[in-house]
């Protein structure tokens, strides 16, 4: 009935649609950037390197402003128009493909702005979701809304390796530009008015003074801590296995752009499998154990990529087994993630919770992109990926070492 009650409800509709669009055209745009960098404009490891980190750039500077400033307004304002200037920026760099003007420093700037922007739509629409959504039906809203981010990690990357290859570059950005409009259009029909109460300028305490309360709740939480800590380890060793990953498959396993983003869209149907776990398992076995192995075999599951041997009949159907299994095992570490941090933030701590968490993991990433292009440049590739992915598992190494490991089947608060 909690479902019925969910998807008859038209603005939580509205949401969801906005969210789906807005993830595909994110996660297209992942591979576009970088794709037509490599493919299109022979971009080299440590160019490749600096495209990334530009576009992670925003996580370590904006999240705990983002935080406190979502806290402190209406959400669906801020996802409208952080999906209209995405538009934007991706459509000015199709136009400027068009007529030729496209080159790296162009690539650098659009990829700056769509990740900064991408960093206030990510905190807004969590936040909407709690505004929007009575508490008893949190559970069912997040699981669609994970189910569409997965959906779009299927189709986002198979969508841009295929432009790019098959068309070309600026029709890529467009088709990103047009999926980021879909949903500003979507979320601007939300009617509802927000549950949370936005207080006037006057009664306000100074946005810095919310920024240190967001940190300090986060870091004297234990659970909160050893997640952000956690996701800081895999994040930064991510971005640099994924910085080495973008080069190897053009030029070890040499995959066409189109082959490419099918093996890395092949995490979406393992992301779909894990949200689906994370409904069912945490209840079985407990949130603390399904979180340790659940990190340990996804991130563990990316060292047989640079165990391949090259080209051959094995390697692209391997390659999705592999990104299947990374997307299964880092999506029920999302969602019950998420949960647990849902469970121990109060309403009015939502948003600066989940952008403290965003900026101890995701803050590290523009770093991790400079270290993979850097090894990939020094060692070579295949030492720099085995490098990289081995540095993944101290990820679950903290979270078994932590409070995390403890938590039973049911969560606090």
């Amino acid at each position: 009935m909690l479902w019925h009650d969910l998807w008859h409800d038209r603005d939580f509709r509205r949401l969801w649609l906005g969210q789906t669009l807005s993830q595909l055209g994110e996660h297209t745009s992942l591979v576009v950037l970088p794709l037509t960098a490599v493919l299109t404009l022979g971009a080299g490891a440590a160019e490749l390197g600096a495209l990334r980190a530009a576009g992670q750039a925003p996580l370590l500077l904006l999240p705990l402003l983002v935080g406190a400033w979502v806290d402190r307004r209406r959400t669906v304002p801020l996802l409208v128009r952080s999906d209209l200037a995405r538009a934007i920026a991706l459509g000015a760099a199709a136009a400027a493909g068009l007529v030729g003007a496209l080159g790296l420093p162009g690539l650098y700037t659009v990829a700056i702005a769509v990740g900064a922007l991408s960093v206030l739509f990510d905190v807004a629409y969590q936040t909407s979701l709690v505004r929007l959504v009575p508490a008893g039906q949190l559970a069912y809203g997040n699981s669609a809304l994970e189910a569409s981010r997965s959906s779009a990690q299927t189709g986002g990357p198979a969508l841009g390796g295929a432009l790019v290859s098959l068309v070309s570059a600026p029709i890529a950005a467009a088709a990103c530009a047009a999926a980021f409009a879909g949903s500003a259009l979507a979320a601007g029909r939300i009617s509802r008015p927000e549950a949370a109460p936005v207080a006037p300028d006057a009664v306000r305490p100074p946005m810095v003074r919310q920024v240190g309360e967001g940190l300090r709740f986060a870091a004297r939480q234990p659970a909160l801590r050893a997640l952000g800590l956690a996701s800081a380890a895999f994040q930064f060793t991510f971005s640099a296995a994924m910085t080495v990953q973008l080069l190897y498959l053009p030029r070890v396993l040499h995959l066409s752009g189109t082959e490419i983003g099918l093996a890395l869209a092949a995490t979406g149907p393992g992301a779909l499998l894990g949200s689906l776990l994370a409904a069912r398992l945490p209840g079985r076995v407990g949130y603390g154990p399904l979180l340790v192995t659940a990190a340990a075999v996804g991130d563990g599951v990316l060292l047989c990529v640079p165990a391949l041997p090259g080209p051959s009949a094995l390697t692209f159907p391997a390659l999705l087994a592999v990104q299947f299994g990374f997307g299964a095992g880092g999506q029920l570490v999302n969602v019950m993630t998420m949960a647990v941090r849902q469970a121990l933030a109060p309403a009015g701590m939502q948003g600066r919770a989940a952008a403290t968490l965003t900026f101890a993991g995701m803050g590290t990433t523009p770093l991790g992109s400079l270290l993979g292009g850097a090894l990939a440049q020094t060692w070579g590739l295949r030492p720099a990926f085995v490098v990289a992915a081995a540095g993944m598992l101290l990820s679950p190494l903290v979270m078994a070492l932590s409070p995390l490991a403890r938590l039973g089947r049911t969560l606090p608060g």
